[in-house]
Parts: C-alpha cells; structure tokens; sequence
C-alpha cells in the first residue's frame, strides 16, 4: 500500500471549488486541516505562506503540491482541491493551477514528508492520472487514481 492511501481520505477530496487567488485557496485549506486536526487555523495557514515564500510550489502543467511541516502535528494530513478555474501560482511556466494537493507532516517527519512528496510528484508527472483528476466526478474516482 502506498503512504499516499494510508493518508488520503475521500471527505479530504474538494471538486470544482471555487477561490480567486492562491491566498484565498490558502486560507480555505487551513480551515479545513484546523477543523480536522484541531490545530491553530493561522499556525497552518502561515506554515503554507512561509513555503512559498520559498519558492512556488507549482510544479507546472496546472498542478501544486503546497505543503509544510507543521510544529504540533502529530501526524501527516493530505487533501486535494481541484478548482473550477485555474489560479496563478507563479509556476515557471506561467500554467495556472487547477489542481493542488495540499500536504502537512509533522515537524520532526523530515524522510515521510519526502516519500510523500515524491510518490505524490510521480503521480502527478502521469499524463493520464491528470486527466482523470480533472475529469472525475467523484471523488472516489479522485482518491482511485491518486492512490493505484
């Protein structure tokens, strides 16, 4: 089984949402991940903000994996949002981003957050997963592809 699916949950999976900017996508995801870790909303938020102050974490062709190590969180968190109109992300080459799976590890989770950000980047590089993850209408349908 990969760690992808011993994480990723299908209440995790958002379809068609609706956000103007890359800050506002931010800002929803920390609630989300707030509600379902009961860590501070603002702790993960600015966690995500200082990551991409970084660097972009859009890898290009429409996709982002934002993500960070979040202090007081005890274990990894995934959720995935596919958006109804892509936002720029300021990705290299200036595609914007309608899918986005956001990742938090705990802070001490320094070699998992690599597996996870690898087995998530692989699945991304698929042509075809990218298809179904912007065609599915289910998102049962999401969680198949991202985790086989």
């Amino acid at each position: 089984m990969s760690e992808l699916a011993k994480i990723l949950f299908e209440k995790h999976i958002y379809l068609d949402v609706e956000v103007p900017d890359i800050n506002t996508l931010f800002r929803l995801a920390s609630s989300n991940f707030s509600a379902q870790s009961q860590l501070d909303e603002k702790l993960i938020y600015n966690c995500l903000q200082d990551r991409e102050k970084l660097g972009s974490t859009a890898l290009g062709l429409g996709v982002a994996i934002p993500h960070g190590r979040v202090k007081g969180l005890k274990d990894p968190l995934i959720s995935f949002y596919r958006l109804q109109a892509g936002i720029d992300y300021g990705s290299a080459d200036s595609e914007p981003v309608d899918i986005s799976i956001f990742l938090l590890v705990p802070e001490v989770a320094t070699q998992l957050h690599l597996e996870l950000l690898s087995e998530i980047a692989q699945t991304l590089a698929d042509k075809n997963k990218r298809e179904t993850l912007r065609q599915g209408q289910l998102p049962i349908e999401i969680l198949h592809s991202l985790t086989n």
